[in-house]
């Protein structure tokens, strides 16, 4: 079907003792390498974000029970972890880098645990990693004035392509929160596609600037995951997730309005 839904998975910290900032969206590594037997156990196939979005976009078929497997902000753990169990089992995966998080000469210090550098961003893309774009700071970019955001998308997308020698193709939006104008501005920097979190699956239909993805934290199980990979129970998975989401939502709309006003007045 051309618009069959696919599970993006969305990693953050693969840590055996993550600090308080980042456990709850990490994953020990013996429940990554779980997880990952998991998808080959099942047949499923691993694809990379481009390579999603390029078959969608020239309608050729997507190979048999495709998912993809994604990481954001760039911790350690993806590179020391994460990495030998996708070389075992052959996987590719996606990797979106906050450029000022990764240590470096663009290190700003707000990295929420060790970060990766990058030598070892090297390291994964030369192992079939996509490297992807996740802004250079970090911040929510719906709440950002048009040119801090995009010096944002512009200083992310330049420092990977120095560093790379390959311009990021790719994006996902901090937080998962894009508005048309985030999305028309990843666009104008030479995005071709994005991703949100949403905790639902991917479809077409979504379009390639508004890809959702499911979160996988420390408390997912096993059983719990593989009903992620199917498709199954995933609203009532997150229904507490998507509560607070809308609630938050509502919060930063009143704050954008308020901030207008106030701009409308000076």
């Amino acid at each position: 079907m051309a618009d069959a839904p696919v599970p993006i998975l969305m990693y953050h910290s693969v840590a055996t003792a993550p600090n308080d900032a980042t456990r709850a969206l990490s994953v020990a590594p013996e429940a990554f390498a779980e997880q990952m037997a998991l998808i080959g156990d099942l047949g499923l196939t691993p694809v990379t974000t481009a390579g999603l979005a390029a078959r969608w976009r020239s309608g050729r078929p997507l190979p048999a029970r495709p998912v993809l497997i994604t990481f954001d902000d760039g911790y350690e753990g993806v590179h020391r972890h994460a990495l030998p169990v996708l070389a075992k089992h052959g996987f590719p995966a996606t990797l979106y880098v906050s450029t000022g998080w990764l240590r470096g000469a663009h290190d700003t210090g707000g990295g929420l645990d060790t970060m990766l550098d990058w030598p070892q961003v090297r390291d994964l893309a030369a192992a079939g990693v996509e490297i992807g774009g996740h802004s250079h700071s970090h911040p929510q970019l719906d709440q950002l004035d048009d040119a801090r955001l995009c010096t944002e998308l512009s200083r992310c997308t330049e420092i990977v392509a120095d560093e790379l020698g390959t311009r990021p193709v790719s994006f996902a939006y901090p937080y998962g929160y894009s508005s048309r104008r985030v999305r028309e501005a990843v666009r104008a920097d030479g995005y071709t596609q994005a991703l949100a979190v949403g905790n639902a699956l991917a479809r077409r239909r979504q379009g390639p600037y508004a890809l959702q993805r499911v979160t996988v934290r420390r408390g997912t199980g096993v059983e719990e995951f593989e009903r992620l990979l199917q498709g199954r129970a995933i609203a009532r998975t997150f229904a507490r997730d998507r509560a607070l989401t809308k609630g938050y939502a509502l919060v930063r709309r009143s704050r954008q309005v308020r901030r207008k006003a106030i701009r409308s007045r000076v």
